[in-house]
């Protein structure tokens, strides 16, 4: 038997499904995809971020006698090239989105797929109803899942050890400047292994789940691009922490958020159209002055924290999980801007990006997805900036020119721009009009639905 072991959004050899069911001849491949990688920029950081972690896998399995073919093509053209050579199957993990769909249903037509749910803990599939129709509200679905979080150890898989390598060429490796990319300096918790990782989150857990909201904290296990790219499998992680000397309950409520991922997975599996479209079918009356979207994308809103948050964003790739919930809610709700945009937004630069939490996470915002906040629950972004930002320390750390400014003003709508000394950009629009206006719409969206 020859098999194609095509890794993709598991680049690790540690707890391989397509390792683990492998036989006898083995070519392990990874492709950067063009169809892909033609969309970014050419400074986009997680392009650097993968070539360093596929360089890592080639390693990886030479230490364990097999090897890995590098290829920057598209799929079809790999597949293609590769379908007169004898090989009965790929195996590889299984994608949900939308183009992985289309993808895999071209690629199995030119060599039989096998795939393995390998980048999440549970299958949409596992998980429904007593009338066989999947959830709509997490807390009854993680509760069906109860006999796998309150498990202490998940099985992993075990690598077959007599797999033989095919011959071929594995020299070749193409630069991140044949790709037309730009080498870019990573932030300094992803040159971290995954297990020195978990060690810094072993000393933060007991107190994660306050000090996880706060800015200017570094509490969480900064675990979600590793995750993303499957340099560490989710029952990895939750191994992982429930192995941990810290609290059960702290524990418990880690693992908790880990299968709000699995939620938005499920969700997105079952419910394929939400990735472009309102889960619940409302129809809202969207902003659509493109002015006022692109103050939000490059942080001249005039309200501090979503400034700060957006620009930090645009220079590093990452947002603090609190930070993702308030600029959302002032996008889709203050500004009243349709949230597909803001998801697009994430999607373009957001270095743990995957479209089932991204897309899941921005129709919750919006009130327009699966068990959404209520749509008349909206952020106030000064109140949240002095709950979680007390001392402005993130603010100011992000917005040089308000180092000086007195934090009460930082906090107080209107305040920094009260400063006859600044120059900051005025407020789009007021906290107080903008919330009632949110109200009114969505309120009429959802009656006219009914």
């Amino acid at each position: 038997m020859k098999q194609i072991l095509w890794f993709r959004r598991d680049l690790r050899i540690a707890d391989s499904a397509i390792l683990s069911f492998a036989k006898d001849e083995v070519l392990p491949i990874f492709i950067f995809d063009k169809n892909i990688l033609d969309k970014l920029e050419r400074d986009d950081k997680r392009v650097t971020f993968i070539y360093n972690s596929v360089l890592k896998l080639k390693q990886d399995l030479k230490e364990i006698g097999l090897h890995l073919a590098i290829f920057y093509s598209t799929p079809k053209e790999v597949f293609e090239s590769l379908k007169n050579q004898g090989f009965d199957s790929i195996l590889c993990s299984v994608d949900f989105d939308n183009y992985a769909k289309k993808r895999d249903e071209e690629i199995a037509k030119i060599i039989p797929m096998q795939t393995f749910t390998d980048s999440f803990i549970t299958h949409p599939n596992d998980c429904l109803k007593a009338d066989k129709t999947p959830y709509k509200v997490f807390t009854p679905y993680y509760k069906n899942l109860s006999v796998i979080w309150n498990s202490y150890r998940l099985e992993e898989f075990e690598t077959n050890k007599n797999l033989k390598l095919i011959s071929y060429d594995f020299d070749f490796i193409p630069t991140l400047e044949n790709m037309g990319f730009i080498k870019q300096t990573l932030p300094q918790f992803l040159q971290k292994s995954t297990d020195e990782l978990l060690e810094d989150f072993e000393q933060k857990i007991d107190n994660y789940k306050i000090d996880r909201d706060f800015f200017d904290k570094n509490a969480t296990s900064n675990l979600a691009i590793h995750l993303r790219f499957g340099l560490i499998s989710p029952r990895q992680v939750f191994n992982k922490i429930k192995e941990l000397k810290a609290r059960t309950e702290n524990k418990e409520f880690f693992i908790r958020e880990l299968f709000w991922r699995e939620f938005y997975n499920y969700i997105l599996f079952h419910f394929p159209k939400s990735e472009t479209s309102n889960l619940n079918e409302i129809k809202v009356n969207w902003n659509e002055d493109e002015t006022v979207f692109q103050k939000w994308c490059e942080g001249n809103t005039g309200v501090p924290i979503i400034d700060a948050a957006m620009r930090y964003f645009n220079l590093t790739g990452t947002m603090h999980n609190r930070l993702r919930m308030i600029v959302s809610s002032y996008l889709t709700k203050n500004l009243l801007v349709d949230w597909k945009k803001g998801e697009r937004y994430f999607a373009s630069k957001l270095l743990d990006y995957e479209a089932s939490s991204n897309v899941g996470s921005w129709q919750w915002a919006a009130s327009t997805g699966a068990d959404s906040v209520p749509y008349f629950r909206i952020f106030n972004p000064y109140l949240q900036s002095a709950k979680f930002d007390k001392d402005a320390v993130f603010i100011k750390s992000v917005i040089p020119e308000l180092k000086d400014v007195n934090t009460k003003l930082i906090h107080s709508e209107n305040g920094v721009q009260s400063n006859l000394f600044l120059d900051y950009p005025k407020q789009i629009v007021s906290i107080e009009f903008s919330r009632k206006r949110a109200i009114e719409e969505f309120k009429r969206a959802n009656n006219e639905k009914c």
